[in-house]
């Protein structure tokens, strides 16, 4: 819609927009009006293209409000503009992400010359995220052969010929947790932490130290989808720290983690419930509470309960990924014209 000479103001906290533009149907007044929640300055700031008119109203109280509009029902004309929507978990994200770039920016300033540092900072992201995918795509590559070779033969003998890589890479992962803790990387803790714990301890507890688990076949599961979803993850961060986006790449970086991750964690959980009647047969990691008590308290008790973290942690990673997805490929909705 061609927008002319349009009359916006506010008055006792209710917006007045009245403007002749030509739409689908030809030559047209459109006017609305619009009664906020709670109170806003009485100064709109409005920008006027060929197509629409962008309006911006400041809240006199910076707060969060339950809806937009003093009426609970939303009227009709109105929908949200989710490139531009935040909840109150993503304004802390983004809020966070601002405030460890201006120290980042003090601490370059009082160290030294920032193009350098930054310089460094991305050379040393660009060499760790090379590592991790040349371990990933060597294990990725070397188990999708050995499938077509010999088979379902090859599941059996996974842990043995990809063990040391895993571990290596797994272990390595740490330093994504570090990179969010000290603010080299922008991205939330939590996330991190929990996918590192989780992985490690099915690679350590119920994979490494369980000799029994070693020759079973959902130890290629478990390895082969968690080589899938990091042989898109580390590339798309190497291109990232040469500032290159593949449209492709990035795609399947937002995309492939939707069926792999519930997926992953459906093969971590058969991995602990194989392992559970192991471990109730040796005993091992499993004590005997002190006098009186005197309750044995088995090991294979901790691993039930553990098949609801992953659960959980899958809710908190899945959760993590899909509002990065929604921010990149989030639906448009039709905008106020």
């Amino acid at each position: 819609m061609e927008n002319q000479n349009p009359v916006i103001s506010i008055t006792e906290n209710v917006l007045h927009f009245k403007a002749q533009g030509h739409g689908a149907k030809g030559d047209n007044v459109y006017e609305f009006h619009l009664e906020f929640l709670d109170l806003v300055k009485p100064e709109p700031i409005y920008k006027l293209t060929q197509r629409q008119v962008n309006i911006t109203v400041q809240k006199k109280v910076s707060q969060w409000w339950e809806r937009l509009t003093k009426q609970e029902k939303r009227p009709l004309f109105l929908a949200p503009d989710f490139d531009r929507w935040l909840d109150e978990s993503d304004a802390e994200m983004e809020l966070r992400a601002k405030e460890e770039e201006r120290l980042n920016k003090l601490r370059l300033e009082s160290q030294g010359s920032p193009e350098t540092l930054i310089s460094l900072k991305k050379g040393y992201l660009f060499m760790y995220n090379l590592v991790q995918f040349l371990g990933f795509s060597w294990m990725f590559v070397n188990m999708t052969v050995r499938f077509f070779i010999l088979g379902k033969e090859s599941f059996y003998d996974t842990f043995h010929t990809m063990a040391d890589v895993m571990y290596f890479s797994q272990m390595l992962a740490v330093v994504e947790t570090i990179n969010a803790v000290i603010g080299v990387t922008s991205s939330p803790v939590i996330p991190s932490l929990v996918q590192f714990l989780g992985r490690n301890f099915i690679l350590f507890i119920i994979f490494g130290n369980v000799e029994e688990m070693q020759n079973k076949a959902v130890v290629f599961f478990v390895f082969y989808l968690w080589s899938t979803i990091e042989i898109f993850r580390y590339p798309f961060y190497i291109l990232y720290c040469i500032d290159m986006d593949w449209k492709v790449l990035t795609w399947l970086r937002y995309t492939v983690w939707i069926p792999t991750y519930p997926l992953g964690c459906l093969a971590e959980v058969v991995a602990v419930i194989q392992s559970i009647p192991i471990f109730n047969e040796t005993g091992r990691f499993s004590f005997t509470l002190p006098y009186p008590v005197k309750i044995k308290v088995r090991f294979s008790f901790f691993l039930q309960i553990y098949i609801i973290v992953i659960f959980l942690g899958l809710y908190i990673n899945f959760r993590h990924l899909y509002k990065q997805r929604r921010r990149r490929y989030g639906q448009k909705k039709k905008k106020i014209h």
